[in-house]
């Protein structure tokens, strides 16, 4: 992954510079300002930064991410998907029931050590996603139809129903699902790691 460096008198004028030479448009950069230099009474200001090409930063992760598997002991593939959008990076395994874990724990695990090496590598976020074999397109079709149920028998028996405890994506699917629903609502209740949904009938 190589790192351009651009000098201008500002900020602006270094990032056209980049602009210019690499023939790339300002949404494919990651632009990082590294240095600036005051003017003094004979000399200009200057202003460095540091520019990646955003195809570059996903070629990286997932280079780093075949590697980091192959580290792991996991005989695996990873399919780049949705590259114009947010990079969706599919693992296929040997073992994909232990790169998920329950509940997800260890993709979850595994995406946020990627990410923590990749931001910081680059000097800024940047958004990308890791799943394995779409267990996370599964789980929030299941989530959203286990919503879509027990929304229907609260409805029913005007009863509130408590969810099992989840983490924060997954209890966004529930209340995502249920936001526009006439006859339940959702709150989340309890303290991390263990908060949970409850949906609750509404009044008539």
């Amino acid at each position: 992954m190589e790192k351009h460096n651009y000098i201008g008198k500002s900020f602006e004028e270094a990032k056209q510079n980049a602009i210019t030479d690499l023939q790339q448009l300002e949404a494919d950069l990651i632009i990082k300002e590294t240095k600036t230099t005051k003017s003094g009474l004979f000399k200009s200001s200057k202003v460095e930064i540091e520019v990646i090409e955003k195809n570059e930063v996903i070629k990286y992760i997932k280079d780093y991410l075949i590697q980091l598997l192959k580290d792991l002991g996991f005989n695996a593939q990873v399919e780049l998907k949705n590259k114009s959008e947010v990079p969706t990076y599919l693992i296929f395994s040997d073992n994909d029931a232990l790169l998920i874990g329950k509940n997800g724990k260890n993709l979850k695990a595994l995406s946020y050590y990627v990410s923590l090496h990749i931001n910081k590598e680059i000097g800024s976020n940047i958004k990308f996603i890791i799943d394995v074999n779409d267990y996370k397109k599964k789980r929030e079709k299941s989530l959203e139809s286990l919503a879509k149920r027990i929304a229907k028998e609260v409805s029913e028996t005007k009863i509130e129903a408590k969810l099992d405890s989840m983490n924060s994506y997954e209890r966004r699917i529930i209340h995502n699902t249920l936001t526009n629903n006439k006859k339940v609502y959702t709150e989340s209740e309890g303290t991390e790691p263990n908060r949970y949904v409850v949906i609750k009938p509404k009044e008539d």
